[in-house]
């Protein structure tokens, strides 16, 4: 995916803004893998091969993309992957 690409996209259910967390680039620069959030609805979008997956929630398939979040997890920065989108881990209280 070509970095000027990023900024003409948007989240397809609210048109909120997303954030990108590259992983893997090529000697081009361009974005093999990575993943967009929203800073809206928090849903996650893989970059896969340096194509977005932006299909709607109902066209996704959520035990194919759990293993890249296995693999990208300490990109989650603690979060869960959960319906396609990203949650804080739950609080512990004492």
């Amino acid at each position: 995916m070509k970095t000027e690409t990023i900024n003409k996209l948007c989240c397809p259910f609210d048109k909120g803004n997303l954030g990108l967390t590259e992983i893997t680039k090529d000697v081009n620069d361009n974005i093999l893998e990575g993943f967009f959030v929203c800073s809206s609805c928090k849903r996650l979008y893989p970059i896969v091969r340096g194509i977005p997956i932006m299909s709607p929630d109902e066209y996704r398939e959520f035990k194919l993309e759990q293993p890249l979040m296995e693999r990208w997890q300490k990109h989650l920065k603690g979060q869960k992957f959960e319906n396609f989108r990203l949650t804080e881990p739950e609080q512990i209280e004492n």
